[in-house]
């Protein structure tokens, strides 16, 4: 098997299937969430609580991280990662027990929950209920006897758990209210981060469809999985366009990100297939940073 990530190390198999390229998508929520609680003196230091910006962090990179090894071990077990085309697996490629696995993602889950229950204290303990169903839904993509993902609804979870939940949530441990601005911003956050998962079942659709999973790729089929990914994109700039002329001037300044989708917008929408498809999911996640960073800045600095 042909590994996709440096795997030197003892760590070298952890780190590759913690898959550290989908960390942008807990990372960009935060970002935005974070600037959406800048209040309008336009201090950074007035209505940002720095320790609580930074648990927000933790939980948010926690349950990505205990999803991804969840998902490794639910697969795994299956037997439905026996033929990949993208980055390893850890159970599927015998580098890891399945047990082992299990126990990482557990682990995962577990500093998330330690991070959000100081959250919870100062802002809500209802607070509690909304982490255990960001954990349920991590597990239970690809585990439990139905998992989500199988069935086609992945993509509406992961808009709502990396976007709303997360963006909304974000500014909520800082002022302890939802905001409109939050929700607003919270959309093409989510949009982005669904687009990754769009462009990985794209991916895949030749090996789930043999494997037996109805991703809402397998459902749509190439064509329309193709032009729901680029939807999504223009979609995103959309929203961040309504959000600078609504709300924060500055916030168009992410529209420079779409430079950045140009590459992965014309490579789905030419065929790109299989191995290729991993350097659209790379380019899609350079734009995730890139789109998310300047559209934190710009909500900043327009409050």
């Amino acid at each position: 098997m042909r590994h996709q990530f440096p795997l030197r190390g003892p760590l070298g198999p952890w780190i590759a299937g913690a898959r550290p390229r989908t960390l942008p998508a807990a990372i960009v929520p935060v970002l935005v969430g974070t600037s959406c609680a800048v209040h309008d003196t336009g201090e950074w230091n007035h209505g940002v609580i720095v320790w609580r910006a930074l648990a927000a962090m933790v939980v948010s990179l926690a349950i990505q991280v205990g999803t991804n090894f969840a998902n490794d071990y639910s697969d795994g077990i299956r037997g439905t990662d026996a033929v990949r085309v993208g980055p390893v697996r850890l159970v599927a490629s015998g580098l890891a027990s399945a047990s082992s696995v299990k126990r990482a993602a557990m682990a995962s889950f577990g500093v998330a929950a330690v991070a959000g229950l100081g959250l919870a204290a100062v802002a809500g303990w209802w607070l509690i209920a909304v982490g255990a169903a960001a954990f349920l839904a991590g597990w239970f993509y690809t585990g439990g006897p139905r998992p989500y993902g199988y069935a086609g609804f992945g993509e509406l979870f992961v808009f709502v758990f990396f976007g709303l939940v997360a963006t909304v949530g974000t500014t909520y441990v800082q002022l302890e209210e939802i905001t409109g601005l939050s929700v607003a911003a919270a959309i093409p956050v989510g949009l982005i981060a669904t687009a990754l998962l769009v462009t990985n079942n794209l991916r895949d659709i030749p090996t789930d469809r043999e494997a037996g999973k109805h991703t809402l790729a397998v459902r749509l089929g190439d064509r329309l999985t193709r032009l729901l990914y680029v939807a999504m994109v223009v979609a995103v700039f959309v929203m961040v366009a309504a959000i600078a002329v609504v709300d924060r001037p500055w916030a168009a300044i992410a529209l420079a990100g779409a430079a950045v989708a140009v590459a992965p917008v014309r490579a789905v929408l030419s065929g790109a297939s299989g191995r290729a498809l991993i350097a659209v999911l790379g380019a899609t996640g350079r734009m995730q940073l890139v789109t998310g960073a300047l559209l934190a800045i710009g909500i900043a600095v327009s409050a």
